[in-house]
């Protein structure tokens, strides 16, 4: 007898012996499944969260330059050393470094809202990646607003040959950031001019000073510097550049 054979015919004896061995049963009827998900939240993975700090921290500086207030507090500091008529006295590291802690003092309370409206409800899962980017960008937006000339903003919708908005709030935001750096650049050079008339008032007296002493060879700088510093000293000048660049945000 073959194999095959020999295996049929302990198949048939197996069926026929009902004390024989019985395979597994299958479910019954009325079994239901049910999975634990008790333990599963709505909060964005660590790997997301990485992922999104990288991109932020590539993006910063671009942000820096163009949503908060460093650019219109460098360029000011850059023209008041111009003023007096010192070159690399302080240096562009010292400017930046004043102009960044200064922006960070005044974009304070906007960073404390986004992070409240935004960053902290998308931590704890409360909002959508959509909804949590939309309310954190409001505050930003707001201030952005606030420091924007509405000539600035008709003059970038114009350009981009869009249809003008029926209020201030309705403005895209790819129109609401260069509107806003043109606006902060224009805002800068009017308080520069502010600043350079006295020192040039300094330098018009002592060139004709020298001129009426016949001391043509003299350079007028290196005599009206120290006047320079001395007025500016007097008056404390760093003090009053600070005063007006944080007025100009309604800050302090």
């Amino acid at each position: 007898m073959t194999s095959l054979s020999l295996a049929l015919t302990r198949v048939a004896l197996a069926a026929a012996d009902p004390n024989g061995p019985k395979g597994p049963g299958g479910p019954g009827k009325g079994g239901t499944v049910q999975i634990d998900l008790s333990g599963m939240t709505d909060k964005p993975s660590h790997s997301l969260l990485v992922f999104l700090a990288l991109t932020l921290l590539s993006l910063l500086p671009a942000i820096v330059l163009t949503c908060t207030s460093f650019t219109k507090i460098l360029v000011v500091l850059g023209l008041t050393r111009n003023a007096l008529g010192l070159q690399q006295t302080p240096n562009n590291q010292v400017l930046a470094g004043l102009a960044l802690f200064l922006s960070l003092f005044i974009m304070a309370p906007v960073l404390s809202q986004m992070n409240d409206d935004g960053v902290q409800p998308y931590l704890d899962g409360d909002k959508t990646t959509s909804a949590a980017f939309h309310d954190g960008m409001e505050p930003l937006r707001a201030f952005m607003l606030d420091n924007t000339d509405d000539g600035e903003l008709q003059l970038l919708t114009s350009v981009a040959d869009r249809k003008l908005p029926e209020n201030r709030d309705d403005v895209s935001t790819s129109t609401l950031i260069p509107a806003f750096v043109l606006s902060e650049l224009k805002d800068a050079f009017v308080i520069g001019f502010i600043i350079f008339i006295p020192f040039l008032v300094i330098d018009i007296v002592v060139s004709g000073a020298l001129m009426s002493l016949g001391m043509m060879m003299m350079p007028p700088v290196m005599v009206s510097l120290p006047f320079k510093l001395l007025l500016f000293v007097m008056v404390d000048g760093w003090a009053l550049v600070i005063k007006a660049l944080v007025a100009s945000y309604g800050t302090g």
